[in-house]
């Protein structure tokens, strides 16, 4: 082994704490990347292995009752390989041993052989007998949630009619790997079943012999989708079609995509931070480490070591130090994506699991990992590289004191004279100081990012479950009624309010640009649903016109003033040109809003509902239940405390997993930034300490000194890191929002105390850490050192 690498291990072991140091602040980095790209890579390879495998479809679309000889015509549709209809319904459930009904999606399985598209996985038991009635397998999570079994039974009332089931299987579909029952906004396993059932027995219940209302296909090679979706409006809109669709408006593939999307935010705007603030670290501890080397990189050109043998000895000792970061980046990134990965194939209900982070996010996180190192120590190998052997092996110039704004300062304020020390070392070497600075400040900038999660989801929350939905249940009916419906459900028991809503489909279109959307009328007096203004206050909706989401009119590129077609996909079927007079705002989803009275005036309707909210006596709610399982009329029942609770815990699992990895890596920034600063501090001033100490000082107020430099630094980078993590937070917003969720910019005081409270708090304990070894410093030692 050469001098220069026997002296580079020297240095490493000398270095080793830095090394350390940064090597966690550049793994951070790397372990990110790898793993928000390795989780996006494994999810993605995933579902499309199950899609490919279970014949997922790619078009959707309902309809209220179209003739099963349509098919062939479906089918010879250019751009068509292959279509299945089927018969899709909804049911109530009345389980044993669960007082609240539940609901249920019911989906008919071929009368002879299995389905073509969206074929169910089974995991249990056997599919159902088509001669049997009967006989139905469910969603494994449903099952689970309800302790169910093949052999089990339970009562359904589907289409007014009472009937009792029996559990012959559970199964998983590629077409609900996130399911959301009707008018909720979270997934409900244990009170939202999805059930398979024959053809003939679901065909009969609903009344569709020789007749379908759902159709699903796929796509040929080279086929327009839109050229598809235009061709079966067209056939299906005199059979009360409701508008054809692909995968990106379907609600489990989109809500999915969302997901991934997230990631891949993640991915691309954390990891700069962390590979930022290593190449600073690196050439604060490398130009350190070069400062007290002078002498022997002197010595070394004088005995004929060349400019480039050394500058390449020191960039060796950096890429040391990046191949540490990038080794423990890779471990971890690969060990926690696994994790992330399993956490999603679990939530998503995946049958299987495909972990592939892929060779390049490896390759290119380490050629980063390796890169971010060298141009952090360049500048520094470079300057001290060129001297030189005279100069080098000299001394350099002491620096060049005078009176300046400090001391002015100093003196107006009478400040003590190990007060003016701090201030004047941050006033002489501001370059050093800018590097512990903009480090601490990316540290509160992290930090500020991830928990102002937690102040979009407490307004989400507010807004959803407090502002606009006050109701504490919604019935959905199986068909529209007239008014009178209310009157009704108003005489159910316990009920204190009833409300109507009527929802309808429709498509809004500006320009070239359009969107399935729901289309709700609302009444005046409505007190139980309300909606919001852009600015978050509940407002009067308009009494002609549309009301729409901030996020639509994006899409749309509309303003109030402009207009916008609305084309009905129910009866009468028409195309209105509606101007939009109101900008809502809406957390969830896309819908548009109306004057029940101005849509009912342009449907040439009498008005008329198919969902009725109600408030309700908590005492009474029991009976409400026993009411809603025997009343034909109700397709479903949805308890907004239950939907509270279910996203209460999900979020809270989520988003405390969330807090407690973002507080580590904004923790281990920190401890990067301050441990090194006051390691390069403690070794550039010892003679200037010890001096202190020999002249009478106390180590407490010699510790000032050192410790208060950093807390100074640190608490001027608070701001500094408040104003970024601002930033930060605009650029996740703009990344994770979507046509599904709107997340509003809002971060509170409290997560700017937070942030500021977890960084100080770390700035402090790593220079407490490096202040114990001034308690072991040898003084002879430190004063024999040449300034």
């Amino acid at each position: 082994m050469s001098a220069l690498n026997r002296k580079l291990l020297h240095d490493l072991v000398r270095i080793w704490a830095q090394t350390l140091a940064i090597a966690g602040v550049l793994g951070c980095g790397i372990m990110v990347l790898v793993m928000g790209t390795g989780v996006q890579r494994s999810l993605t390879e995933t579902r499309a292995a199950y899609y490919e495998r279970n014949r997922f479809a790619e078009v959707f679309v309902q309809a209220t009752r179209a003739p099963r000889s349509l098919l062939p015509e479906i089918a010879a549709l250019e751009g068509v390989a292959l279509a299945e209809v089927r018969v899709v319904l909804s049911a109530v459930l009345d389980l044993d041993g669960m007082a609240e009904p539940a609901t249920a999606r019911i989906l008919s399985l071929p009368a002879s052989g299995n389905p073509v598209l969206n074929v169910p996985l089974l995991r249990s038991g056997r599919m159902p007998d088509p001669l049997h009635a009967d006989e139905v397998v469910v969603a494994e999570a449903f099952a689970m949630a309800n302790a169910l079994h093949p052999g089990d039974r339970f009562r359904a009332v589907i289409e007014g009619q009472s009937r009792e089931l029996v559990i012959t299987g559970t199964v998983i579909s590629p077409e609900f790997i996130y399911t959301i029952a009707p008018a909720s906004m979270m997934p409900d396993d244990k009170h939202f079943a999805l059930i398979w059932m024959g053809e003939t027995a679901a065909a009969a219940a609903a009344d569709l012999g020789g007749a379908f209302n759902d159709l699903s296909l796929t796509l040929g090679r080279g086929a327009n989708e839109k050229s598809v979706i235009a061709a079966l409006d067209r056939l299906l809109a005199p059979y009360g079609g409701t508008g054809a669709y692909g995968r990106d408006r379907q609600s489990s593939h989109a809500f999915l995509d969302n997901e991934l999307a997230q990631l891949a935010a993640i991915a691309k705007y954390l990891p700069p931070v962390f590979l930022v603030i290593s190449a600073f670290l690196v050439n604060m501890v490398l130009g350190r480490l070069i400062a007290l080397d002078r002498p022997q990189i002197g010595l070394l050109k004088a005995v004929g070591y060349s400019t480039g043998a050394i500058a390449a000895h020191y960039l060796k000792l950096s890429i040391g130090i990046g191949l540490v970061g990038v080794a423990v980046g890779w471990g971890v990134g690969w060990w926690l994506g696994a994790g992330m990965t399993r956490m999603y194939a679990d939530f998503f209900r995946f049958p299987f699991l495909i972990y592939v982070p892929g060779v390049g996010s490896f390759v290119i996180s380490g050629l980063l990992g390796l890169a971010t190192v060298l141009l952090g120590a360049l500048r520094a190998v470079l300057a001290s590289a060129r001297l030189a052997p005279a100069v080098a092996m000299a001394p350099p110039a002491p620096p060049a004191f005078r009176r300046g704004w400090v001391d002015w300062l100093g003196d107006a304020l009478h400040l003590r004279n190990l007060t003016m020390m701090i201030l004047r070392s941050v006033s002489h070497w501001p370059g050093r100081a800018m590097v512990t600075l903009f480090g601490v400040a990316a540290s509160v900038s992290v930090l500020v990012a991830s928990f102002f999660i937690l102040d979009v989801m407490a307004v989400l929350m507010t807004d959803i479950f407090e502002h606009t939905n006050r109701q504490q249940a919604t019935l959905m009916l199986s068909r529209a009624q007239g008014e009178e419906a209310v009157l009704a459900a108003a005489a159910l028991p316990g009920v204190r309010r009833a409300e109507g809503a009527f929802v309808l489909p429709v498509r809004v279109g500006h320009g070239t640009v359009s969107r399935l959307l729901a289309l709700q009328a609302r009444a005046a007096d409505t007190q139980l649903t309300r909606i919001l203004d852009t600015q978050g206050r509940p407002f009067d909706l308009p009494q002609r016109g549309l009301a729409i989401p901030e996020s639509l009119a994006d899409v749309l590129g509309v303003r109030p003033g402009d207009t916008v077609t609305v084309e009905l996909l129910a009866p009468p079927r028409e195309t209105w040109v509606v101007p939009v007079t109101a900008l809502v705002r809406q957390s969830m989803g896309q819908d548009v809003h109306m004057a029940a009275p101005a849509l009912f005036a342009l449907m040439r309707s009498p008005p008329q509902v198919n969902a009725i909210h109600l408030m309700i006596a908590p005492e009474a709610l029991p009976g409400l239940r026993a009411a809603v399982k025997t009343t034909p009329a109700i397709g479903g029942m949805v308890e907004w405390t239950d939907i509270r609770r279910q996203f209460d815990v999900t979020m809270n699992e989520n988003l405390v997993r969330m807090v407690v990895i973002y507080t580590a890596l904004g923790m281990l920034i920190t401890v990067g930034v301050v441990y090194n600063a006051a390691r390069i501090q403690l070794a550039e001033r010892a003679h200037e300490l010890a001096s202190l100490r020999v002249l009478g000082f106390t180590r407490r107020e010699v510790g000032y000194v050192l410790v208060g430099e950093l807390m100074l630094l640190s608490v001027l980078a608070v701001p500094v890191g408040w104003a970024l993590g601002y930033g930060f937070a605009a650029l996740m917003v703009a990344a994770f929002s979507s046509e599904m969720v709107s997340m509003p910019l809002v971060i509170s005081r409290a997560t700017y105390a937070y942030a500021t409270l977890v960084v100080l708090g770390t700035a402090l304990a790593a220079a407490l850490l490096v202040r114990r070894r001034l308690d072991h410093t040898d003084l002879v030692s430190a004063l024999k050192q040449r300034e």
